[in-house]
């Protein structure tokens, strides 16, 4: 039997875990699963005969080494944070690697070692970053394969809920970490190219910069900008590209609510609140408002955000209960943020039987022969219950996928890497198909960058 050890078993992993079990016959695995929690490790797999728990903290050097050691391939799906001491431990123990997060610099660094000793270090193989790469190189490697020039490519995802599950006017619940959406687009301006030319969002204005999308089926959405969309610019080969835009999506009017939180300060997590545990909601909004010996909050609150009674947005505050002066923060020495997302998880945590959705946009805009056309290609994956999510799916999937082609020698190309050669993407897209998660594309004459804007 090989052995692929799988560290992390969270929420991203049920489908990861779901298809090596499924796989582990035919194709001769034992699966090894450690967690600090080896209860959700147990749950996951089952009692099935070929898989293992175990509980494994992956900063005890000595239980780490051993776990390695004994694997033939190895799966981090841990916070992106703690890749890199099971990176150097698969470098010093010739194992081959693979996570769904972003490239660190420390990891990157790791390049030469991986080379050198033949292993592949496969990362940003999940949904955003990993489908969103696949899906897009794929299409890019066919206009450049007839001769096309690109002019254009934007790229937005979202991790939503799904329709039959929306039932609350900000038409979003949390189906990741909601500390990350809290904290969404800070840590400096959205960079990226509009028309040959270089274009910045500070944070103050990124939720009033929104791009209009509409996907057939389940109608309009809209996408603001992610921090830094020329990251790839290169990796693409899209040097010579005049639009290049990747965002995040939610549905239309989030965004223009979202902003008000932004501007009042209360998504700031630079700073704690005095006294924050005795504070009542209402408390907590009203010391970022002046000080009025008539006005109420509510009042104080429109004002300071221009906001007329019977603006459309209005009901959405009131629904998170935030003018609320019986409910208490009850955390001591938080910040703005901290607080903010406590008030939201009431509020947007998906219930037991909700389910989730990713919705995936992808345009290209290419010349050839002295013509200009536009690819539009969407994806929508809807989860099928709180284990079984369309997150975890599009996240597990592509991992397992690549996990087992890494180890049956089908992906061999050594060294840190992301999955953008035709190596790793031909064969996952066409997999990943099976399971449901494939693309609609439509084209059409080139008209431009000219984007549907609020």
């Amino acid at each position: 039997m090989r052995n692929i050890l799988v560290i992390g078993s969270g929420k991203s992993s049920s489908y990861l875990i779901k298809y090596l079990l499924d796989a582990s016959e035919n194709e001769k695995l034992h699966i090894t699963i450690g967690d600090l929690d080896i209860n959700n490790a147990k749950k996951l797999i089952a009692d099935h005969k070929n898989a293992t728990a175990i509980t494994l903290d992956v900063f005890n050097t000595a239980s780490r080494i051993e776990a390695i050691q004994k694997a033939d391939i190895v799966i981090s799906m841990l916070p992106a944070r703690f890749h890199i001491e099971v990176a150097k431990d698969c470098i010093t123990y010739d194992k081959n690697m693979v996570t769904a997060s972003y490239v660190s610099e420390e990891m990157q660094a790791l390049n030469t070692q991986a080379v050198k000793k033949g292993l592949v270090f496969m990362n940003e193989i999940g949904v955003d970053p990993g489908l969103d790469h696949m899906s897009a190189m794929q299409i890019i490697d066919r206009i450049r394969d007839k001769g096309g020039k690109m002019l254009l490519f934007e790229s937005f995802t979202g991790g939503l809920v799904a329709p039959e599950s929306d039932t609350n006017l900000w038409n979003y619940k949390f189906t990741w970490n909601p500390r990350n959406v809290v904290l969404a687009g800070q840590g400096g301006a959205a960079k990226f190219l509009q028309e040959s030319t270089y274009k910045y969002i500070p944070y103050n204005r990124l939720f009033r910069r929104t791009e209009f999308l509409d996907v057939e089926g389940y109608g309009r959405f809209e996408g603001y900008a992610n921090r830094d969309s020329l990251k790839y610019q290169e990796i693409y080969g899209l040097q010579d590209v005049k639009t290049l835009y990747r965002g995040t999506i939610r549905r239309v009017g989030f965004s223009r609510a979202w902003n008000a939180f932004v501007n009042l300060g209360l998504t700031d997590d630079s700073y704690t609140i005095d006294d924050s545990e005795n504070m009542s909601y209402r408390d907590f909004v009203n010391s970022f408002l002046p000080y009025s010996p008539t006005d109420s909050v509510e009042l104080k609150f429109r004002h300071a955000l221009k906001l007329d009674q019977d603006d459309t947005i209005w009901s959405k505050y009131l629904e998170l209960d935030i003018f609320d002066g019986t409910k208490m923060v009850g955390l001591k020495k938080a910040s703005p943020a901290q607080i903010l997302q406590k008030i939201l998880m009431e509020h947007w945590t998906l219930d037991a039987m909700d389910k989730d959705m990713i919705v995936m946009y992808h345009k290209f805009g290419y010349e050839l022969d002295g013509k200009k056309y536009q690819i539009d290609s969407t994806m929508v994956t809807l989860g099928e219950d709180q284990t079984y999510t369309a997150m975890s799916k599009t996240v597990g999937l592509p991992v397992a996928i690549a996990t087992l082609a890494i180890l049956n020698g089908k992906i061999k190309t050594p060294g840190v890497q992301i999955p953008i050669t035709r190596e790793v993407y031909t064969p996952i897209l066409k997999e990943l198909e099976q399971y449901g998660i494939g693309f609609n594309e439509t084209e059409a004459p080139y008209l431009g960058y000219n984007p549907l804007t609020l």
